[in-house]
């Protein structure tokens, strides 16, 4: 049976720990638990002088980190688009690359480009 040791905190070590409590929306919970330490001691150094983050350092509530929401869904296939228009020419590739051409174009040059892109 592994035998546990008591963890020493360095004086820096404990002021970092307690000037991480004084960010918006962080509780003394997530950072004991961060450390793996138990908030009692972290309750304790912030009553202490020493260690105690002066309020006014903490950042403006502007500047706190948030989370936005993110939905992730599966990659459809677009459905078969109607024919080109006129001048309009559109070239799905392998891996399922596109090339869309408009305009004007050389026949010749733009078979070498196809060749050229899918050797």
């Amino acid at each position: 049976m592994a035998r546990r040791t008591k963890r020493l905190w360095t004086d820096e070590e404990k002021r970092s720990i307690c000037f991480q409590t004084i960010v918006p929306g962080v509780s003394v919970a997530q950072v004991a638990r961060r450390y793996s330490v138990n908030a009692n001691p972290i309750f304790k150094w912030l009553r202490d002088p020493r260690y105690a983050p002066d309020r006014a350092s903490a950042p403006p509530a502007s500047e706190e980190a948030r989370f936005l929401p993110v939905e992730i869904v599966a990659e459809t296939r677009s459905a078969p688009t109607a024919p080109a228009a006129e001048n309009h020419i559109g070239i799905e590739l392998a891996g399922g690359h596109r090339m869309r051409i408009s305009g004007s174009y050389d026949p010749e040059a733009l078979a070498r480009l196809i060749r050229g892109l899918t050797t």
